[in-house]
């Protein structure tokens, strides 16, 4: 087999690394991918899509059994867990074979196989040398677990999740952010008992303090259960399943606890620090520009210090792309890349939160303001409760949108758009809103913060 020599090789198939093929080749580029299991990543095949599937059946449960506020006679006659793995996974197939066909349609070459580092222009794959101009390391993450926790038998991780071919009754989840809440959503909409065990003082710590305490008391609504500022201990397994200890003496018995810990970044291994690349505890470090310390060598995604989200991992590819193609390309700060949590009730923010705003800019030089969807008729229509919040700079530009309840996801492309245009209330107040939409709470929110509420008191 002869080596092959390419503008750009990239290592890793997921969201980033076929970005990044994507856009070079629009640029007029050779891409070369390397990928060891299937184009598409974690998020494809074991995150992101499966996730989203899965919390839509949920959904659809929970409407069922709330049919009747409606005036609809209907009867929730169980889960068909075979039926909910069918309809995800046709999902994530059709998605799989969309992307293999742009990828060929591209010209793009991919190369099956585990690939490794072996200088600043060279990725080897089996006994094949590839050679590139420049080479974008987008290794993706893990699954991560806590020292000493195995994850085995009944412990396991979101990717032992989607695979299950059964409905618990009772499930322990370690860790209340954004993969532990989404799949107590999606167990508690099946019928399960769910216990959320989260050593910080709030779910979704990294939201609004107001939304996670929105968020909590939308859970015991649910008859979820959680137990915060709790450290967990040990778990040990039988053949009634697990029992989980924790720190205070307390011990919670469970079908199975799943392990959403966070995810750490694929870089062992890979020739990574022997080429030169400099690490900071398994992460890539990169500058302003995304390139590593080895000139030439960029990385993208997951394994880049900062938020873990498929879209950013686009953004950097495509960043990386126009880098390389001398476009001189604009970067999105993390703190302005938008965020969703597929639970229910929804959680969905852009830019700062209150308290950050403050921190960053003085407490006298920032003001905000909380709608409640008790106020919007579509809130009401499809039954939730929840907030809009915006935090603007005084008589400056707004700087966070942050929101909860059912579908603000959906809202959440108008608030990164405010945000990122640092646009004023009094710009944004301006606009129609259609009603009855859930964006009129965007709306009335930038109208209160301008100073010419309509609805809002």
């Amino acid at each position: 087999m002869s080596d092959q020599s390419f503008d750009i090789v990239v290592l890793g198939g997921g969201s980033a690394g076929y970005a990044v093929a994507l856009r070079a080749v629009q640029l007029g580029k050779t891409v070369a991918i390397v990928e060891k299991d299937k184009l598409g990543g974690t998020c494809l095949h074991r995150g992101c899509v499966p996730t989203k599937a899965m919390l839509h059946s949920a959904e659809v449960a929970d409407e069922v059994r709330a049919a009747g506020h409606a005036g609809v006679d209907a009867e929730l006659k169980g889960i068909d867990i075979a039926g909910v793995s069918s309809f995800r996974d046709n999902i994530v197939a059709k998605k799989f074979k969309g992307i293999q066909g742009l990828i060929k349609a591209k010209g793009i070459e991919m190369f099956a196989g585990e690939g490794k580092l072996t200088s600043a222009t060279t990725v080897q794959v089996g006994a094949q040398t590839l050679t590139g101009k420049n080479v974008v390391l987008a290794t993706g993450s893990y699954a991560k677990s806590l020292p000493g926790l195995e994850i085995t038998g009944n412990v396991i991780t979101s990717e032992q999740a989607l695979q299950l071919d059964w409905i618990p009754k009772r499930v322990a989840i370690l860790g209340g952010g954004v993969i532990g809440v989404e799949f107590a959503s999606v167990w508690r909409a099946f019928g399960a008992e769910v216990t959320i065990i989260e050593g910080l003082p709030h779910l979704v710590a990294n939201e609004e303090e107001s939304v996670s305490k929105q968020f909590e008391r939308a859970y015991k609504k649910r008859g979820i259960d959680f137990k915060l500022g709790a450290r967990f201990s040990g778990v040990t397994q039988d053949d009634s399943g697990v029992h989980v200890s924790l720190e205070t003496g307390d011990t919670i018995d469970a079908d199975l606890l799943l392990v959403a810990v966070g995810r750490g970044p694929v870089t062992a291994n890979l020739g990574y620090e022997e080429a030169g690349i400099e690490m900071d505890r398994g992460f890539v470090t990169v500058n302003d520009r995304l390139e590593t310390s080895v000139k030439g060598v960029y990385a993208v995604g997951d394994i880049v210090p900062g938020l873990q989200l498929a879209h950013r991992g686009y953004q950097q590819g495509i960043f990386v792309a126009e880098e390389i193609g001398g476009l001189n390309p604009r970067m999105v700060e993390d703190i302005n890349i938008p965020k969703v949590t597929y639970s229910d009730p929804e959680v969905a923010s852009v830019g700062y939160s209150e308290a950050k705003a403050k921190e960053k800019f003085g407490d006298d030089k920032v003001e905000s303001y909380e709608y409640s969807l008790g106020g919007n008729a579509k809130s009401e229509i499809v039954g939730t409760t929840g907030s809009v919040k915006a935090v603007r700079l005084k008589d400056g530009p707004v700087v966070g949108v942050h929101m909860i309840g059912r579908r603000v996801s959906e809202l959440v492309g108008e608030a990164q758009l405010i945000v990122n245009w640092e646009a004023y209330p009094e710009d944004v107040s301006q606009l129609l809103h259609a009603h009855p939409t859930q964006h009129e709470a965007l709306g009335e929110t930038m109208l209160k913060l301008a100073g010419t509420p309509l609805h809002a008191i």
